[in-house]
């Protein structure tokens, strides 16, 4: 049950957003990210170009009970990172996410997966015009694309 407080607050909140997208303050254009759509129709993988790096860390089971929700989480303690990629090496389509960092930010991801089989999961730190990998196998015991 929301106290009067709580509800104070949402009812704000809902306002406030209301009032930037009917102002065109707040349009689909100025809040969503630059998305690549060929990279994430790719049918294949390729990070050989990419230097292997123990400053990248994959956190994720080691057995993921259901492939539809795997967590993993990614963090560099390299330099000017820009950007983690993650891609599932098995998957129909591998790039799985990309976050982009801007200046003075932690390069730090979380985030759900779907993995379709046991797979190496990769993550791709791309850093002062550098690529960099580190690479986790998850062992999956009940498919999450289709499977």
């Amino acid at each position: 049950m929301l106290d009067r407080r709580n509800f104070l607050k949402s009812s704000m909140g809902a306002g406030a957003v209301a009032i930037a997208a009917s102002c065109g303050i707040l349009t689909p254009i100025s809040v969503s990210a630059a998305w690549n759509k060929a990279a994430f129709e790719a049918k294949t993988m390729d990070v050989s170009g990419a230097t292997a790096s123990d400053a990248i860390k994959i956190k994720a089971p080691d057995i993921a009970e259901n492939g539809a929700v795997v967590p993993v989480t990614i963090s560099t303690t390299i330099a000017d990172a820009e950007s983690i990629s993650i891609y599932t090496e098995k998957n129909g389509t591998p790039l799985t996410a990309v976050f982009n960092f801007g200046d003075m930010t932690e390069a730090y991801a979380s985030t759900r997966i779907k993995m379709g089989k046991t797979s190496n999961v990769v993550a791709v730190v791309n850093a002062a015009g550098k690529q960099y990998k580190a690479h986790k196998e998850v062992k999956v015991t009940i498919g999450g694309c289709g499977g």
